[in-house]
């Protein structure tokens, strides 16, 4: 009798280790995944090209600066063309335990204002790009699951779920999951589907053209976010990039946002 109690019992504690590092190893996958792309301090220049359900393109050019002070990271996006948006600025405060701080300066209006959690699920200057998607999501807003094991282009893939753990996250990114596509080989997310409030598959994101650089991190060089229920897109490529930032901390202020 002892001895079927002690099987009984070490396969209750096997099954549950085996349930508990089934949870962690989703998790660290995330959690690894956005260490590989995470940069304290860089600086680029990139394209944004918008392109409506007709094909009809707008170019928009900026300018993109990062940095660490006092364990939050900063960053500072200025569109430098065309003539009509020039100027026009944001400014983010990601933080790793709590909501991220964003504001936004209009030259056409002389006004800036802070984007409330409301707004960064919203369009980020018209593309299919999210306020939410400039800054890093905050890991702790997530439930995390392996769906299943896939070959995605030529390489063995985790699809990984992430899902928004209540109703008043999903009102901040604007979706209420994502599955993204990792690959076993050096954890690099090269897709991403996202799924609105009543699970149906809104926007697909592709990342490409991934460049290591010098202190070991990876960079995707090209980004694209394609909305299926309206049909546009909007793709991201980085013309510049380099680590590191000549900034001091004053330049990231929202008061410096109209210099």
């Amino acid at each position: 009798m002892y001895t079927k109690v002690k099987i009984f019992l070490l396969a209750v504690f096997a099954l549950v280790c085996s349930l508990r590092l089934s949870g962690q190893t989703a998790t660290e996958i995330s959690d690894k995944t956005m260490d590989m792309i995470s940069f304290n301090s860089m600086e680029m220049t990139s394209t944004l090209k918008i392109i409506d359900s007709k094909g009809r393109e707008r170019i928009r050019k900026m300018t993109t600066s990062s940095d660490e002070f006092n364990g939050i990271n900063k960053t500072l996006m200025r569109f430098t063309s065309p003539s009509d948006i020039s100027g026009t600025a944001m400014l983010v405060f990601d933080y790793d335990r709590k909501d991220d701080d964003m504001w936004i300066y209009l030259p056409a209006l002389r006004k800036t204002r802070r984007i409330v959690s409301s707004e960064k699920g919203k369009s980020f200057m018209g593309s299919e790009f999210s306020n939410a998607d400039m800054s890093r999501p905050n890991t702790e807003d997530f439930t995390n699951k392996i769906l299943a094991e896939v070959t995605f282009m030529n390489q063995p893939c985790w699809k990984l779920e992430s899902k928004c753990r209540n109703e008043d996250i999903e009102d901040i990114y604007g979706y209420s999951r994502k599955v993204a596509w990792i690959s076993k080989n050096n954890y690099l997310c090269y897709k991403i589907e996202y799924y609105d409030y009543d699970d149906q598959l809104v926007k697909v994101q592709t990342l490409a053209d991934y460049k290591k650089q010098s202190n070991g991190k990876y960079f995707a060089y090209n980004m694209e976010m394609e909305n299926l229920q309206n049909g546009r897109r909007s793709v991201l490529n980085v013309d510049h990039f380099s680590l590191g930032s000549k900034y001091p901390e004053s330049h990231y202020s929202s008061a410096m946002l109209s210099k």
